[in-house]
């Protein structure tokens, strides 16, 4: 049996993301085997990103799922 742990590719970005409610999120996004930040948004049909590390004004450390319905602006910081 094939272990699950050593196929799955982890490659994260540092982001900003702006949401519709007016919270920036700064954390980190697993782009995985894509080529790039955007390829999340254009290239899969998952309605939610996983961002970890997050910083924003309710703490740190965090990991939130986001709705990328709700998301206005996303900037790499890489």
């Amino acid at each position: 049996m094939e272990d699950k742990r050593d196929t799955f590719i982890k490659e994260f970005r540092n982001i900003i993301v702006k949401t519709s409610d007016g919270s920036d999120l700064l954390g980190k996004i697993n782009i995985g085997d894509k080529q790039r930040v955007s390829d999340l948004f254009t290239r899969t049909e998952n309605p939610f990103i996983i961002l970890s590390d997050v910083e924003h004004k309710d703490g740190s450390g965090k990991v939130l799922f986001i709705n990328k319905n709700h998301i206005v602006w996303v900037e790499p910081r890489d």
